[in-house]
């Protein structure tokens, strides 16, 4: 019997086309909402953006690491804990941003910046990490991983949609104001539906290891919070810059995550269930920080 090491999930080319459309489309949503400003807001208010890119893609990184060599799951979860971890902020993070009275300039800022920085950092990173723990760099040498070729995938899935959107946004913003309600949304439930998919004919493999990642996955995206929040407070940042740091390391884009498992790694079964859950978790997570953050709202402006 296959160990979930070895189970790759089916998923057709045709797939695999509507998974990238789709993340280009959610992508191109962030995207029409960012102005220039955003980036320069980084150059005004360095120690809080450099906290933010510190904890993505520095720490978080460091201490998924870290937590695999104390818990030592199966190699395959270990790869996709690594990935996710490598992944940038989640597109849904602004709106827990906001919801959580946290500094909702500084989220998008970190989005943008981060997701333009993952062009680069993210295979990096999964490169990296994934090759000094010795299970994890078998299967990178078992799937010959090109990291050319992974920065190429990653600059057409972030980078384009990006400039275009924020092209958009230069060119017609009433447009691009009228636009952004609608794609953010439309593009949440248009992700979920390929994601729901893609799974479908692999719903019975999905069933089978799920209980082997729920506890995994719920401890990762905890130290993903926390380590956001704790180099804010690190940082001497106010409550609400923690809390929008906290935010943007702990909601990670595991679409963009699902999409180079099976463009990389022909859809290996636990990397692509960590990945999923963690889709699904950190949505129920931070939104329950987000609402339990709303009820202290003298704490968002306090040191």
């Amino acid at each position: 019997m296959e160990t979930i090491d070895q189970v790759t999930l089916n998923f057709s080319e045709a797939n695999l086309f509507y998974l990238n459309l789709s993340l280009g489309f959610i992508m191109f949503g962030v995207a029409i909402n960012l102005h220039l400003d955003d980036f320069l807001r980084v150059i005004k208010n360095p120690r809080a953006a450099l906290a933010g890119i510190f904890s993505q893609f520095l720490v978080l990184p460091a201490l998924t690491y870290l937590l695999i060599l104390i818990i030592q799951p199966r190699p395959s979860f270990a790869l996709g804990m690594m990935l996710v971890a490598a992944c940038p902020g989640g597109n849904i993070s602004n709106f827990m941003a906001a919801m959580a009275r946290g500094n909702t300039a500084l989220s998008v800022s970190l989005t943008a910046v981060s997701s333009t920085l993952a062009i680069v950092m993210t295979p990096i990173n999964l490169t990296i990490w994934a090759n000094l723990y010795e299970p994890t760099a078998t299967i990178l040498t078992e799937v010959s991983l090109d990291f050319w070729q992974l920065l190429k995938t990653i600059t057409m899935l972030l980078l384009v949609p990006i400039v275009l959107g924020m092209l958009l946004r230069g060119w017609k913003p009433k447009l691009a104001d009228k636009l952004h309600p609608v794609m953010h949304y439309s593009s949440i439930f248009i992700f979920a539906a390929i994601v729901c998919l893609a799974f479908s004919a692999n719903f019975n493999l999905f069933l089978e290891y799920i209980h082997l990642v729920l506890l995994l996955v719920l401890t990762h995206n905890a130290v993903a919070l926390t380590a956001g929040y704790q180099m804010g407070k690190l940082f001497g940042l106010k409550q609400a810059d923690r809390r929008s740091i906290a935010i943007e390391t702990g909601i990670q884009n595991s679409g963009l995550g699902l999409i180079l498992i099976f463009s990389f790694f022909e859809g290996l079964g636990g990397m692509a269930i960590v990945a999923a859950w963690w889709g699904i978790w950190h949505i129920i997570s931070g939104l329950s920080i987000a609402y339990f953050w709303s009820r202290n709202r003298d704490l968002a402006t306090a040191n």
